[in-house]
C-alpha cells in the first residue's frame, strides 16, 4: 500500500474522538468531536487518557447501545478502534454483534431512514489493551504496564536508600487484585526478599519460612529486607495477605523495624515510558490496517504483542482465554492460572523460585562483561549466577572483560555476592573493549587453569566479535572447545540476530525524558527549533526510535541517506509547522548519520535557513544516555535471557560431556541468544557473518527501519507506509502442561 494512501487512510479513520469512552458514545453531543492533526499534538508525554474514560453501566443495557448507534450512524462511524480492559472488549463485541438489530430497530422508531442503515450497515471493531495489570491473555505487555513498572521501581529504588541506612524492613502493596504480574515482576526487578501474588498462594507455615529467610538475609549482612504483595494475594485458605498483617508479623517474630507503603494509584499516573509510547504507537498503526481490511465477515479481532512483533488475535478468544484464568483461580487450580498466563508470567514465575531447589553438577562456568557499559548488565550477571548455582554448576565471575580475562582476573562468585545487582546501573564486573584475538594463549592459559567448562559473554558487538575470534580458534586451542554463548547488550542495539539488546530500553527513556525537558522548556518561547545528538555509532536505533517516543519532526541517520535537499526540505516543513499553534520543532541526528552534515552544520543550517521564522538551540545528549539506573524492561530482560543463556549451557554441557571431558567445537556451540520477532532464539555466531556489516558495526537489515515511515507520518510528512509486515488473524496460542518445563518457557 503506498504511503499516500495509509496517510489518507489514519486521517479518515481516526477522524472523531469519543470522549469519555463509552459514556460519551451513548450521550453523543459534544463528546463526539473531529480530531484534527493539531488536537492530537502533544499527547505523547502525557499519562492517564486525555480523551477520558468513564465505566458506563447505561453501555451495559439494550437502550444504551440504542442510543450509542444511533449516535453512530448520525456521523457516518462505522470503525470502531477500543482501548481496554476485556470488559470493555467485550462489550465492544457485543456491540457489533447486535449492530444490524440496532440499526433495524432505529429505522423502525423512525430515528434513521433506508439510506443510512443501508450506508452504516458493517460496523468494524480492533480492541487494543491498555491495562496497567497486564492481566489480558493474548499479549505479552499491554499498554500502560511498562510505566507502571517505572512508577513502582522508582518507589522501591528511593525506598532502598532510606530501608539501608536504617536498617528497616518495607512491606509494598502494588496494584493487582486479579492479577500478580506488577508484584511479580517488580519483585525481580528490585531483588525482593518476598513476594506474594493471587496466582502462588502460600501453604500452611509460610509465615515461619518467610522469617526465617529475612532473618538469614539479615545474618548475610544485608541490610534492608523488601516484600512486595499485590492487593489480591491471598493464602491457600483464600484469606486476605495484607500488608499491616506481614508487618505485624515481622515486628512479632523477628523485631525488625518494619514499615508499609501502599502505592495506590502512583502506579496509574505520571509520564509514559518510552516503550509504552513505541507499543501504543506501533499497535495504533495495526489497529487502523486491521480496520481498513475488515470486512462483513471478519471477526473483531484485538491487536496484541507477540516477542517483538504486532499480531491480530480474535477479540473474543482472548477475552474467554483471560475469563478462564479468574475460573481457574476460582476453583484453586493455581498451576493451570500461571500457565493461562501465558509464557512470560511463566518464566518470572519459574525463577522467581530459584534457590528452593538445586541440581548436582560439576561444571564450572565463567561470566564476563565486553564492551561498552549498559544498564541491566548486572542484572543478567545476578541472574546467570545464581540460576547457574541453581543448575548446580560452581559460577565465576571475570573482572574487566577479554583483558581479565587473558590477566588472569578470575574469582568465584556466590549467590550473596550479587545481591542487590538487578538496580545497579554500569558494569560491576567491569568491562573493556579489548578484543581476545591476540591473547588467545593467554585465555586458553586461564581457562585450564580454573577449568572452564562454558563461557557466557554479555556485552555489544565486541563481545560478538570476540566469540567470533574464540570460536575460530577452537582448532588451535582445545581449551576452547567448549559452549559458549552471548547476550547482547549495548545502548546502540547494533548486534546481528536480535531486535532488542539489554541497555538500549534505558537508553530510550534518558533520551526521551530530555526530549520532553527540552519541548516543556520551549512552550513559553514559542518559534523554537531543537537539533538533539544521540549515540549510536552508526546505529540508527536509538535516534529512530527514541524520535517515535518524544514526537521528533525530523530524524537523520546513517542507514538512510540525506543531502542538502532534504535537509532544505525539512526546514521548509517546520516553517510551515511554524504557522500552526504547534510551534515547536524537534531535531535528531544520530552521531555518525554523515560525516560531513555535522550536528553544528544542521544547527548552522537551520538558524540561518530559519531566521525570522524560528531560532534554534542544539543539545549533544552524550554519555547521559549510558548511565543512570536501569530501566525495570532492561532489568527484567537481562533476568530474562540470562536464565535462558545459563538454560541453554546446561544442556549443551550434558550433550557435550563425553569421556569424562567436555568437547563442544561445532558451530551450534557457539551462540548468540537474541529476541527474533516472537521468540528468544539461539543462532550460532558463524552463521551471523553475513548478517554483518563489520565495517559500520550493523546488521545489514534492521527491522526499526520499518518505524521510520510511520515516525514521517507521524510529522505530517506525506510518504508510503509499508505494510508487508503487518499482521494476519491468527488465534491465541496456549501453553500446554507438557510446555511448562523451564527450558522451553519462551
Amino acid at each position: 500500500m503506498g504511503r499516500e494512501k495509509g496517510y489518507d487512510m489514519q486521517q479518515r479513520s481516526i477522524a472523531r474522538i469519543k470522549v469519555r469512552g463509552y459514556q460519551g458514545m451513548v450521550d453523543g453531543g459534544d463528546n463526539i468531536k473531529e480530531a484534527t492533526w493539531e488536537s492530537v499534538s502533544s499527547m505523547l508525554q502525557v499519562g492517564g487518557t486525555v480523551i477520558g474514560s468513564a465505566r458506563c453501566k447505561e453501555f451495559r443495557t439494550h437502550e444504551g447501545r440504542l442510543k450509542a448507534a444511533h449516535n453512530l450512524v448520525l456521523r457516518s462511524i462505522t470503525n470502531l478502534c477500543v482501548i481496554g480492559g476485556d470488559g470493555s472488549l467485550t462489550g465492544a463485541n457485543l456491540f457489533r454483534e447486535e449492530w444490524s438489530s440496532l440499526l433495524d430497530e432505529l429505522q423502525q422508531q423512525g430515528l434513521i431512514d433506508a439510506e443510512a442503515a443501508r450506508s452504516n450497515s458493517e460496523l468494524h471493531i480492533v480492541g487494543m489493551v491498555g491495562s496497567i495489570d497486564n492481566d489480558f491473555c493474548g499479549t505479552d505487555m499491554t499498554i500502560g504496564t511498562d510505566s507502571a513498572l517505572h512508577r513502582i521501581i522508582e518507589v522501591v529504588d528511593a525506598i532502598m536508600t532510606t530501608a539501608q541506612s536504617h536498617q528497616r524492613t518495607f512491606v509494598l502493596e502494588v496494584m493487582g487484585r486479579h492479577c500478580g504480574y506488577l508484584a511479580l515482576v517488580s519483585a525481580l526487578a528490585c531483588g525482593a526478599d518476598w513476594v506474594f501474588i493471587p496466582e502462588m498462594p502460600p501453604e500452611d507455615g509460610w509465615e515461619d519460612n518467610m522469617c526465617q529467610k529475612l532473618s538469614e538475609n539479615r545474618a548475610d549482612k544485608k541490610r534492608l529486607n523488601i516484600i512486595i504483595v499485590a492487593e489480591g494475594a491471598i493464602d491457600c485458605h483464600n484469606k486476605a495477605i495484607t500488608p499491616d498483617y506481614i508487618k505485624d508479623l515481622v515486628v512479632r517474630c523477628l523485631g525488625f523495624d518494619t514499615r508499609v507503603t501502599i502505592l495506590g494509584h502512583v502506579q496509574r499516573g505520571g509520564t509514559p515510558s518510552a516503550f509504552d509510547r513505541i507499543l501504543a504507537s506501533r499497535m495504533g498503526v495495526e489497529a487502523v490496517l486491521a480496520l481498513l481490511e475488515a470486512s462483513a465477515t471478519t471477526p473483531a479481532c484485538v491487536v496484541s504483542l507477540v516477542g517483538n512483533q504486532a499480531v491480530r488475535l480474535p477479540l473474543m478468544e482472548c477475552v474467554q482465554m483471560t475469563q478462564e484464568v479468574q475460573k481457574a483461580m476460582d476453583e484453586k487450580k493455581f498451576d493451570d492460572a500461571v500457565r493461562l498466563r501465558g509464557r512470560y508470567f511463566f518464566f518470572f514465575f519459574l525463577i522467581l523460585q530459584l534457590g528452593y531447589y538445586q541440581i548436582s553438577s560439576s561444571f564450572n562456568v565463567a561470566v564476563l562483561n565486553v564492551g561498552a557499559p549498559a544498564a541491566g548488565m548486572n542484572a543478567a550477571v545476578r541472574s546467570a549466577v545464581r540460576v547457574g548455582i541453581t543448575e548446580g554448576h560452581k559460577m565465576f565471575a571475570v573482572n574487566d572483560g577479554f583483558e581479565g580475562f587473558y590477566k588472569g582476573q578470575i574469582k568465584e562468585i556466590k549467590w550473596g555476592d550479587v545481591g542487590g545487582w538487578t538496580g545497579q546501573g554500569g558494569s560491576l564486573l567491569g568491562t573493556k573493549r579489548t578484543l581476545p584475538g591476540k591473547h588467545l594463549d593467554k585465555i586458553a592459559e586461564q581457562m585450564r587453569i580454573h577449568n572452564i567448562n562454558a563461557l557466557l559473554v554479555i556485552g555489544g558487538f565486541e563481545a560478538y566479535v570476540g566469540l567470533l575470534e574464540l570460536s575460530s580458534a577452537r582448532d588451535k586451542y582445545s581449551e576452547l572447545c567448549v559452549p559458549m554463548v552471548m547476550v547482547p547488550a549495548t545502548v546502540s542495539n547494533n548486534i546481528p540476530g536480535s531486535d532488542l539488546s539489554i541497555g538500549s530500553d534505558t537508553a530510550l527513556n534518558a533520551i526521551t525524558d530530555t526530549c520532553d525537558r527540552i519541548k516543556q522548556s520551549a512552550s513559553g518561547t514559542k518559534r523554537r527549533v531543537f537539533i538533539i545528538e544521540t549515540m549510536g555509532g552508526y546505529c540508527g536505533y536509538l535516534a529512530t526510535v527514541g524520535g517515535l517516543a518524544a514526537g521528533a519532526d525530523t530524524v537523520y541517520i546513517y542507514e538512510e541517506p540525506f543531502d542538502i535537499r532534504d535537509l532544505q526540505a525539512n526546514v521548509e516543513h517546520l516553517t510551515q509547522k511554524m504557522k500552526t499553534s504547534i510551534q515547536r520543532g524537534l531535531v535528531l541526528r544520530n552521531e555518525n548519520c554523515n560525516e560531513n552534515f555535522t550536528t553544528d552544520f544542521v544547527y548552522q543550517l537551520y538558524t540561518e535557513e530559519g531566521r525570522g521564522v524560528f531560532d534554534c538551540r542544539k543539545n549533544i545528549l552524550g554519555h547521559m544516555q549510558q548511565g543512570g539506573a536501569p530501566s525495570p524492561f532492561d532489568r527484567n530482560f537481562g533476568t530474562k535471557v540470562a536464565a535462558k543463556a545459563i538454560q541453554w549451557i546446561t544442556q549443551t554441557l550434558k550433550d557435550s560431556y563425553k569421556g569424562g571431558r567436555v568437547f563442544a567445537n561445532s558451530e551450534e556451540t557457539a551462540c548468540l541468544l537474541g529476541m527474533r520477532r516472537r521468540a528468544l532464539v539461539f543462532q550460532p555466531v558463524s552463521q551471523l557473518r553475513d548478517e554483518t556489516d563489520f565495517v559500520h558495526r550493523i546488521p545489514k537489515e534492521q527491522w526499526w527501519l520499518k518505524l521510520r515511515p510511520l515516525m514521517k507520518i507521524l510529522a505530517k510528512y506525506k510518504t508510503s507506509y509499508d505494510v508487508s509486515d503487518s499482521g494476519q488473524l491468527e488465534h491465541v496460542a496456549r501453553l500446554r502442561p507438557k510446555e511448562t518445563k523451564t527450558s522451553s518457557a519462551i
